[in-house]
């Protein structure tokens, strides 16, 4: 599929914005995307139904994943930055990278137990939730069992 974005903001803001993304970004648009672009945002009732339909979805998602335990900044774009406070997120990237369900994943010092999940569509979002509720009630389960084993000889820290 193709992926536009664009910007608007004050012209200096941009010319930096610009010297940036041209400096590092050899993912420039071709004229079909450019085209494509535009033309989706002069239709301005399918321009505003994609966007309600992704807000709707970020939101449904959001509850979703509060229900699961996950903690995030609230999200206004089309991303949500997650964590869970019993399952690491390298753990949890990996396991959901073997069902083919992709979420990114950074390894910064600061962000290391954060995953980043793009809003798709409504499908791929309940494909989502579905495996984290799997996932989190086997991974607690077992998370609970090696607890309840560790008290028994006295040990208090671990991590999976």
């Amino acid at each position: 599929g193709m992926r536009i974005g664009y910007a608007i903001g004050n012209p200096v803001l941009i010319k930096y914005l610009n010297d940036a993304k041209y400096s590092f970004n050899s993912y420039t648009m071709n004229l079909t995307s450019l085209v494509s672009g535009v033309e989706s945002v002069k239709d301005d009732s399918y321009f505003r139904e994609q966007v309600n339909r992704i807000i709707e979805t970020r939101e449904w998602t959001k509850k979703e994943l509060r229900s699961l335990g996950f903690e995030f900044p609230d999200s206004q774009a089309n991303f949500i930055f997650v964590t869970h406070p019993n399952v690491a997120a390298k753990n949890l990237f990996e396991a959901l990278k073997k069902e083919k369900i992709y979420v990114r994943y950074l390894s910064g010092e600061r962000i290391k137990e954060y995953l980043r999940i793009s809003v798709g569509t409504r499908e791929e979002m309940e494909s989502l939730i579905f495996f984290l509720k799997e996932y989190l009630n086997n991974y607690l389960d077992v998370s609970h069992l090696a607890t309840i084993h560790l008290r028994r000889f006295g040990w208090t820290h671990y991590h999976f």
